[in-house]
């Protein structure tokens, strides 16, 4: 069966793909094939392995036991090729969480060489590669171990991420955008960056902390639904303004070099921590003015995600974001 991890509030399952099969799941033995026949299998799987077993599940459980699988790996030795996916079965082409977890998983398999490795994230979405290549270091951060994933350089504005329908607006003397249906849930929410790096995000600046929806508020009725529809791609949401769904995020500064966010998950809703959209947020922050170039501490409800930014000549030329990942106690 899956074993689970948590990485800052992010728990997810990971299985290999042989168990998937004993399974009884009809996945293909190539990921590319089994990204592109998901619609066959990948809701079988969420089911079979991220549903609770009722010897340990929560009174209170209103959501899968994870945040989603991670199917893989296809190879004995690097690159390494695996699958992300969502509990709606979709798949995504990235998470910094997960690939942590990943990481964790195959360090202890003895799969991880002391250099590092490559993965190869494997999708179905057409308006992003497949797959996916991220490079993972094995580290120690401030006495902790974990793994430094080099993110690569990101994409900023509407054209990085697919969107339309979107109005320009100016916003510390750099162009972002107004997504009118997050600006008509809330006027507060009108400034937004749509940053690329690997799948797309959608920022939005606040002024003040006490701005930042809770969790809490954006698992309930009616903000939750009006989040799903902006976030999530059809027939689940309007897939507006992104066809392929959008991760959203709201971010206000709090100190130098960082930054509190909160995130709503295309594929997942919200959720305690993301390791990519950490990233993106820390990538916005920059473009805006509000932190510069080096380390910064992106804080969210389940833990505080370092992220390095490297510029040169003015440009934002890449992102590594710094993860580390436990064995979940239910696992």
């Amino acid at each position: 069966m899956a074993k689970f991890y948590d990485a800052r509030g992010n728990i997810y399952g990971v299985i290999p793909p042989l168990q998937v099969r004993e399974a009884g799941i009809d996945l293909p033995t190539n990921a590319q094939e089994a990204a592109s026949s998901r619609a066959i299998w990948s809701e079988q799987a969420i089911a079979t392995f991220c549903q609770w077993p009722d010897a340990i599940r929560p009174v209170d459980a209103r959501h899968p036991r994870s945040d989603g699988l991670l199917i893989g790996p296809f190879q004995s030795s690097p690159p390494f090729d695996l699958l992300i996916v969502n509990t709606d079965g979709t798949l995504a082409e990235r998470s910094g969480n997960g690939l942590t977890i990943f990481s964790q998983a195959l360090l202890e398999q003895g799969l991880m060489p002391e250099q590092g490795a490559s993965l190869q994230v494997h999708h179905d979405k057409q308006d992003a590669q497949s797959p996916v290549p991220i490079s993972v270091q094995p580290a120690e951060v401030a006495g902790v171990q974990g793994f430094w994933l080099d993110l690569g350089q990101p994409g900023f504005g509407p054209a990085a991420v697919s969107a339309f329908g979107v109005e320009p607006v100016p916003f510390n003397g750099v162009e972002i955008s107004r997504v009118r249906p997050l600006a008509q849930l809330d006027p507060a929410w009108a400034y937004s960056e749509f940053v690329r790096i690997g799948n797309p995000h959608c920022v939005t600046l606040l002024p003040a902390e006490a701005a930042l929806p809770s969790n809490a508020q954006m698992l309930e009725s009616p903000l939750a639904d009006s989040l799903t529809a902006i976030a999530f791609a059809m027939p689940t949401g309007a897939g507006q303004p992104c066809p392929a769904g959008v991760n959203l995020q709201w971010a206000t500064r709090a100190g130098d070099q960082r930054i509190v966010a909160r995130v709503f998950e295309r594929g997942e809703g919200p959720t305690a921590s993301s390791g990519t959209s950490a990233s993106a947020v820390a990538s916005a922050a920059w473009r805006v003015g509000w932190v510069s170039a080096g380390e910064v501490q992106v804080v969210m409800p389940g833990g505080t995600a370092p992220i390095l930014l490297e510029e040169c000549n003015g440009e934002l030329t890449g992102v590594r974001l710094f993860g580390t990942a436990v064995r979940d106690e239910n696992s």
